[in-house]
């Protein structure tokens, strides 16, 4: 089963920048529950804390097309030293006005800033495995190396930043995000010798054309995914707290990461036969339906294992959107391409979190998942909708 891997990492500088982009992309298992728990614990209200984290996920959403388009541009390195400065400073001044109880809008301006600020690691590590290795069955592996690492950040950023900001002090969590997130940029910026070329094209160059039919849908199926991921986050934290135990909300949370980083290391050592466009679709109808179960559940020793069962169907189906996407767009493009799917998963944690904590503020958390189950219904509809152009954009590049 190591072989798969074994293969990819064989590349020089392969392992180096994997392992640096699993530290830089740590915040993002971090920010916006550790906004939730700052912002709920130092206001008291759920619904103001899904503003703030609305807020940063919505700077995020923003700024995640044009942020792939710059470095496909200007290259990964000069982007990334900027991110990790402004980051760093936003996220400082968020903690600053959270704390010192600042009237809005400034705590959701900092917030906003940090979200956009905070680099699009995974798009960026990816296109350096799409520079680095040219099979497909290599590719697929690689993919789902990004994929376990993001469930490995998801395993340990929720525990991690509810453990700190529980324990120590409600800001302690994003500290530590800060720290990681700045430093962690700061090495995969320096290393040049992995980075895709900058992309500068001749003014009588035609620019390859996105590949809108399979890029839309994804798109749309991305944004009702982020509304889950952000509901969920605000509901289990309201459930646990209903419980009486709010501190052990991010180990519900990293529960459903580590089934996730268990199908991840599966689906990434399988050599696949079933055509990848048909593995999303699936794949997304499984999520869906895991969600529809979990309003129902009104004890927290249950919605564990429903969350590792839900966590089980997510890394295949992330697996299997990227590689559908990086055979969609032309190499030249495909950083903007992923910072489009980027952008509908940002754009949808935002609402999502905020409708979850109404529902949560009024009805509790186990009615809060209502969100997230229209979320993944909605999200399975549009993937049937996809349509894969696996060559005709590769062959215009």
């Amino acid at each position: 089963m190591l072989t798969s891997y074994r293969r990819v990492f064989a590349h020089r500088g392969a392992a180096t920048f994997s392992a640096t982009g699993l530290v830089a992309r740590l915040p993002i298992s971090m920010m916006t529950l550790g906004i939730v728990l700052l912002v709920s614990t130092l206001s008291g209200s759920y619904a103001t804390a899904g503003q703030v984290s609305a807020a940063y996920i919505i700077g995020n959403a923003v700024v995640a097309i044009p942020h792939g388009r710059l470095a496909d541009r200007f290259g990964q390195g000069r982007v990334l030293y900027v991110d990790a400065v402004v980051f760093a400073l936003a996220t400082g001044m968020l903690v600053q006005a959270t704390t010192q109880h600042w009237p809005f809008p400034w705590p959701h301006l900092f917030a906003a800033l940090a979200g956009a600020a905070i680099p699009q690691v995974g798009s960026l590590v990816r296109a350096r495995w799409a520079h680095l290795l040219g099979s497909e069955r290599d590719l697929h592996t690689a993919f789902a190396v990004e994929g376990i690492a993001d469930e490995m950040v998801f395993v340990t950023g929720p525990p991690l930043v509810t453990f700190l900001s529980t324990i120590y002090a409600p800001q302690a969590g994003l500290l530590v995000a800060l720290v990681a997130g700045t430093l962690g940029t700061v090495a995969l910026a320096a290393q040049h010798r992995t980075e895709p070329p900058v992309n500068v094209a001749a003014a009588d160059e035609t620019v390859p054309p996105l590949p809108w039919l399979a890029l839309l849908p994804i798109t749309l199926s991305a944004a009702s995914l982020g509304c889950l991921f952000g509901a969920l986050e605000v509901a289990t934290v309201a459930f646990a707290g209903d419980a009486g135990h709010k501190s052990v909300s991010g180990l519900l949370l990293a529960i459903l990461s580590f089934g996730s980083m268990l199908a991840g290391v599966l689906a990434g050592a399988h050599q696949w036969r079933t055509p990848t466009l048909t593995r999303f679709r699936l794949g997304m109808v499984a999520l869906a339906a895991s969600m529809f179960v979990l309003p129902f559940i009104g004890s927290i020793w249950v919605l564990g294992p429903m969350l590792f069962v839900a966590g089980f169907t997510l890394a295949p189906t992330l697996i299997a959107m990227f590689s559908l996407l990086e055979a969609s767009s032309p190499r030249s493009r495909l950083t903007e391409s992923m910072g489009f799917v980027q952008s509908g998963l940002s754009a949808g944690i935002a609402p999502g979190a905020y409708f979850a904590g109404v529902v949560a503020d009024h009805s509790g958390g186990s009615q809060a998942y209502w969100v997230c189950a229209a979320s993944g219904g909605v999200a399975a509809l549009f993937v049937w909708v996809t349509v894969a152009r696996p060559t005709i954009a590769r062959l215009t590049d």
